[in-house]
């Protein structure tokens, strides 16, 4: 199988199936994790399956893209009360070795039921295209965030974000560069630091990059991972789950 089919199966056995014999087939023994709330190994969150199944969890992958080892999913949970809402947005990061899911990553946030752009986080579209320019889409998107989000050179944005049609799916941002130009003079105004100090991976398929951040929002030590759609050399969309990095956590792999 490759990466991709393998996460596939992995997700399905482990939250659609709630199949524990799958999924000790699918994961490593040694699963590396990283969500803070779940003890590391495959055995703990196979642990989680009878409990989720009980508790009637669904989950709904709404995008997939890959690259190397590494597999991203675009998911919305519902009935996750053992993680303390009833619905989550959440980005996941699997990477496969050997036909197995040995390393898992991810970031959750609770949708609003009313977006500043109308738009949900999770709607908008899904077809990965345009497979000739993963390169040059990763190279435009690191360069984004590198000059843009890391702060290093801001005044270049229209280098990278299209003037013309920029679909906006962070529920708390409006439509376009003057939504996002007003959402972050908010912040400014009421003193609020949004800043992002390194970023641990980016991933791309074709039309789709996917980033991890992590940095400062407020006074809490944040998670930030992105998806970004490219069409014609610009960013014209925009996914995001935003999530405080806590203290203390199950394991000691960090949040990274």
């Amino acid at each position: 199988m490759t990466p991709t089919e393998t996460v596939i199966s992995a997700v399905t056995a482990l939250f659609v199936n709630f199949d524990v014999d799958a999924a000790r087939e699918l994961l490593a023994p040694g699963y590396i994790q990283h969500n803070p709330n779940i003890p590391t190994g495959a055995e703990a969150i196979i642990s989680f399956l009878p409990a989720l199944k009980e508790s009637g969890f669904e989950a709904t992958t709404h995008r997939v893209i890959s690259e190397g080892d590494l597999v991203v999913t675009h998911n919305t949970f519902n009935n996750i009360q053992l993680l303390g809402a009833d619905t989550l947005v959440s980005f996941d990061v699997f990477r496969v070795e050997d036909g197995k899911v040995v390393e898992h990553w991810d970031n959750l946030q609770a949708p609003l039921a009313e977006t500043a752009s109308g738009r949900s986080m999770t709607d908008g579209s899904v077809e990965v295209t345009d497979l000739d320019k993963t390169t040059e889409n990763k190279a435009l998107v690191t360069g984004f965030v590198h000059d843009v989000l890391h702060g290093k050179a801001p005044e270049k944005i229209t280098n990278y974000i299209s003037t013309e049609t920029y679909m906006q799916h962070n529920p708390y941002v409006a439509d376009g560069l003057e939504g996002l130009g007003t959402f972050l003079s908010g912040l400014a105004e009421s003193g609020t630091t949004l800043a992002y100090t390194e970023t641990h991976m980016v991933v791309a398929q074709g039309n789709f990059v996917f980033t991890a951040s992590e940095g400062v929002f407020g006074d809490a030590p944040t998670a930030f991972f992105d998806l970004f759609r490219v069409e014609d050399g610009k960013i014209v969309e925009h996914w995001d789950t935003v999530e405080e990095i806590p203290s203390e956590m199950a394991h000691e792999n960090g949040k990274f």
